[in-house]
């Protein structure tokens, strides 16, 4: 697929929002959902682009900053796997493959969140001397810099791959053996699986599993939508903060529940 001057611009301001949201985490450019949904949108494969994003939203789910360890970069892999997914032409059909490519994608964004950061520490004493000198505009321009950094860390790559001929990555994919395609393809879905389960390993607790057991069960035996499903569980929810409210204010205080006191922060 060729991608018009005004596409290719737009996919490029959306994988520099999405650079700078890894880091500021204000409107959630970098999600995969939201990035991959936006290039779908603006490159007009809008449905390619929610179902690659909704998959490898499912596998973010369970990356996380921990202390000093990095998680794999969902900006680039969601920016890159919606560029390769937009330029091969297959539609929702390659979605799989997109997903299989986005994860080593993740890892190698490291490298790049690497180079910046180092990049960034001398900003950060140079942001030092400007406050001893009470220097405040120079203080902001830094911090815009250091930002626009993280906005190129994935801008410059989407750019590069964007100005690949369209019909080089039709040859590629079409060049691809049927056991490759379908080894991506089951891998691609086993990586949601897990990505999902690390989520499950983190949020369970004997409060949260009877939630989880609905779900899945509403979801196996009924030809319900996943709007349908997720109305449930907000209705859920809900039911579930009355319940627990009623039941603090008869008790005259908190019960100890784990889930209701994290609720209770929001």
């Amino acid at each position: 697929m060729t991608l018009s001057i005004i596409a290719i611009i737009l996919v490029i301001v959306i994988a520099f929002l999405a650079g700078m949201e890894g880091i500021l985490d204000q409107f959630q450019f970098h999600q995969p959902l939201v990035a991959c949904s936006l290039i779908g949108l603006v490159t007009g494969n809008l449905e390619a682009g929610v179902v690659l994003g909704g998959s490898l939203q499912m596998i973010a789910l369970g990356w996380a900053n921990i202390g000093a360890a990095v998680a794999p970069d969902a900006a680039l892999a969601s920016v890159a796997s919606s560029i390769i997914l937009v330029l091969g032409g297959q539609g929702v059909a390659g979605v799989s493959t997109a997903i299989a490519v986005a994860i080593p994608l993740a890892v190698a964004g490291l490298f790049l969140t690497i180079i910046v950061r180092t990049i960034a520490v001398p900003l950060v004493h140079m942001m030092d001397a400007a406050a001893e000198n009470a220097n405040i505009r120079k203080i902001e321009l830094l911090q815009i810099f250091g930002i626009c950094l993280q906005g190129l860390r994935i801008a410059i790559p989407a750019a590069a791959l964007l100005f690949i001929p369209a019909e080089t990555v039709k040859s590629a994919l079409a060049a691809m053996p049927k056991w490759l395609e379908v080894g991506m393809s089951i891998g691609g879905g086993m990586v949601v699986a897990v990505g999902y389960a690390m989520v499950i390993n983190m949020m369970a607790n004997r409060e949260v599993w009877p939630f989880f057991i609905i779900g899945f069960v509403i979801a196996a035996i009924s030809q319900l939508t996943l709007i349908a499903i997720g109305a449930l569980g907000v209705a859920l929810a809900l039911i579930y903060l009355s319940l627990s409210e009623r039941g603090n204010s008869s008790n005259g205080g908190s019960k100890g529940d784990p889930l209701d006191d994290i609720l209770n922060d929001y």
